[in-house]
C-alpha cells in the first residue's frame, strides 16, 4: 500500500471481540500485528467510522476491521477473519 491514513501509526488497542476471535481462528497478537505492516489495501467498511484492510497470513487471504478513535488518537482493531478457508 503506497500511502497510509493518518491514523495508521496511531498505538493499537484489541477489541474484546477480536481478543475472543484469535483463539477461534488461530492467530496471534503478533499474527496481527504482522498482518497490518502487510496491508495491500484500505477501503471504507459498511459501518461508519470502519475500515477494511486487506492482508495475507500464512499465505490466506485476509481481512482486518479498524476503527480509528481520534478522541484517543487509537486505532481499535474489530475483528480479523480469513477469506479463504
Amino acid at each position: 500500500m503506497k500511502r497510509r491514513p493518518a491514523w495508521w501509526a496511531w498505538d493499537l488497542e484489541l477489541s474484546p471481540h477480536v481478543l475472543k476471535r484469535m483463539a477461534d481462528r488461530d492467530f496471534t497478537e503478533l499474527d496481527l500485528r504482522t498482518m497490518l505492516q502487510s496491508v495491500t489495501r484500505v477501503r471504507r467498511g459498511l459501518e461508519p467510522g470502519r475500515w477494511i484492510a486487506s492482508t495475507r497470513l500464512r499465505r490466506h487471504r485476509w481481512d482486518v476491521i479498524l476503527e480509528p478513535d481520534p478522541d484517543l488518537q487509537r486505532l481499535v482493531v474489530i475483528t480479523a477473519y480469513p477469506l479463504t478457508p
